[in-house]
């Protein structure tokens, strides 16, 4: 990637017009209780706005906690099952939501099962012929998609009331890694970690309408932020971002490093706003962009080692994962 490298030191905020966020220390709040500690294996979070909560699967747990984003209780569905491999506790590991429904994806066996968000009552599943990774649930046309790195495939999956049905499988080249729906030109997006580029796949016809190099470098690229108004589509790099203009080809912006351990961001497109949690680094960064697609760090937080999924809620309030100290940490907007 091609970095910018601005205000690199901790609690500093850079010079721009852009609204500044809080700079108080983030504040962890414990999943498994007030004093408890983890370890609580998490891989991505969602936030579900018409309850106003922050889903975390737990992986080996067998549950799915859920935050109350102003209060920050927790409460959780349990009941999700778990297995060991290699050493390590598969489970719950992805979420997404539906009208009324969110649906979470489990690496032990493979399922992706809906959950009433208001009652968080376990509903139907079904069970994928290759485990899921991450979720994404395309409204247009009522359908859940599955990335799935194992096949180099995306599962699509039909999410009607009376449960979900498989309708088709997307056949990428290469190992998809993070998505975003883009309803505004009907396109879903997935990075291909092995490949260094980002796809547009046409949600009509299911067929890879566009590539592009993101330059992440060997490690590839992770998760993705869009921002579809403005036809910004933000690649999250191991270190930061990188960003492209949809309606002009793809076209690549400038890059930022925020710290090394980046995975999942997340983005608030109402304040130009980018999170990024970089586990390397154990910080949390703020980051503007301007309608041109030029990124600005505004502000970086210090969290803990490990934290590396991030997801904002209506606010513009972050949540970040720490799987090892089974917490969530939380910064104000």
């Amino acid at each position: 990637m091609r970095p910018v490298l601005p205000c690199l030191t901790l609690w500093l905020a850079c010079s721009s017009a852009f609204a500044q966020p809080s700079s108080a220390a983030p504040h962890p709040v414990s999943l498994l209780g007030p004093g408890a500690t983890g370890p609580v294996v998490m891989d991505y979070l969602g936030y579900e706005p018409a309850t106003d909560t922050v889903w975390a699967p737990g992986g080996n747990t067998g549950k799915v906690f859920v935050l109350d984003a102003e209060s920050e209780q927790v409460q959780a569905v349990d009941g999700f099952p778990t297995r060991e491999a290699n050493g390590r506790q598969l489970g719950p590991s992805s979420v997404t939501f539906g009208p009324r429904t969110a649906y979470v994806g489990n690496r032990a066996d493979g399922a992706v099962c809906a959950v009433d968000v208001s009652s968080r009552r376990r509903r139907e599943c079904l069970k994928l012929e290759v485990p899921p990774d991450g979720l994404a649930y395309v409204a247009s046309s009522k359908e859940v998609w599955a990335t799935q790195p194992r096949s180099n495939s995306i599962a699509v999956l039909a999410a009607t009331e009376s449960g979900l049905t498989a309708r088709a499988t997307v056949k990428v080249d290469g190992v998809p890694e993070g998505f975003a729906v883009d309803l505004q030109r009907a396109r879903f997006y997935t990075n291909l970690q092995d490949k260094d580029e980002t796809l547009a796949i046409d949600l009509a016809t299911r067929q890879v309408a566009a590539r592009w190099k993101t330059g992440c470098g060997a490690k590839g690229p992770r998760g993705l932020a869009l921002d579809a108004a403005r036809g910004l589509l933000f690649v999250a790099c191991t270190d930061g971002f990188v960003g492209l203009l949809l309606d002009k080809g793809g076209a690549q912006l400038a890059g930022l490093v925020v710290g090394p351990g980046v995975d999942n961001p997340d983005i608030v497109p109402s304040m130009k706003r980018l999170l990024a949690a970089a586990g390397g680094a154990g910080t949390l960064s703020f980051v503007g962009y301007e309608d041109t697609g030029r990124l600005q760090l505004l502000r970086r937080l210090v969290t803990a080692p490990g934290v590396r999924v991030v997801v904002a809620d209506k606010r513009g309030k972050a949540f970040a994962a720490d799987s090892a100290g089974g917490r969530i940490w939380i910064a104000g907007p």
